[in-house]
């Protein structure tokens, strides 16, 4: 499966360049059908069907890159992390969520802690970039994903449609993490010089 994945992504990155930039009519042809290969495979993988795929690769315009997304750490007092119980695995993770076209990675995070939490804040530092392959947690795409730390401006805490539940967690209190949240929490401990062993 991973290196399926990993295999598709290039093929439709391949396919999704050719589109964009061939001259020759029997090469885009060629550039079609290859999309539509890969199209046929991601199908199968994510069931979801195959002409809602081709669409969504034949809408995507310009040079192919990976995706962006964003996610931010809030500390409490007591050192402690805010995370939310996901309503998509029940798995608890940090705030973030995908960039937009039109924003900033930093006004991407604030959107999201606004949707996801209520709550305004403030983006800091930051931590590091972390960088996930096709192959990562069943995922179709390479992306990658700054994580900020943040400081709350404002606003009530309150669960979204994306979330169960809303909390302060130590690092070590949390059984259930969604993909690379655990790693990502502890780059954060270390940033700020925190023991969470």
């Amino acid at each position: 499966m991973k290196n399926r994945l990993s295999l598709l992504e290039q093929v439709r990155s391949i396919a999704q360049l050719g589109r964009r930039y061939a001259k020759d009519p029997y090469d885009i042809e060629r550039y079609e059908k290859l999309l539509q290969l890969a199209s046929e495979e991601y199908s199968e993988l994510s069931e979801i069907k195959e002409s809602i795929v081709v669409e969504r690769f034949k809408s995507e315009l310009g040079h192919i890159t990976p995706k962006v997304g964003v996610n931010g750490i809030v500390f409490s007092s007591d050192k402690k992390i805010l995370l939310e119980r996901r309503a998509d695995d029940g798995t608890w993770g940090i705030i973030g969520g995908w960039c937009d076209a039109g924003e900033s990675p930093e006004e991407s995070l604030k959107r999201e802690f606004l949707e996801e939490t209520g709550l305004n804040v403030k983006v800091q530092d930051l931590v590091s970039i972390f960088t996930r392959k096709p192959e990562d947690f069943g995922q179709p795409h390479t992306s990658y994903h700054p994580l900020f730390i943040c400081e709350i401006q404002d606003g009530n805490l309150r669960t979204s449609i994306e979330s169960i539940e809303l909390k302060y967690h130590h690092l070590l209190d949390v059984e259930n993490w969604h993909a690379d949240h655990f790693e990502v929490a502890k780059k954060a401990y270390e940033y700020m010089g925190y023991k969470w062993e």
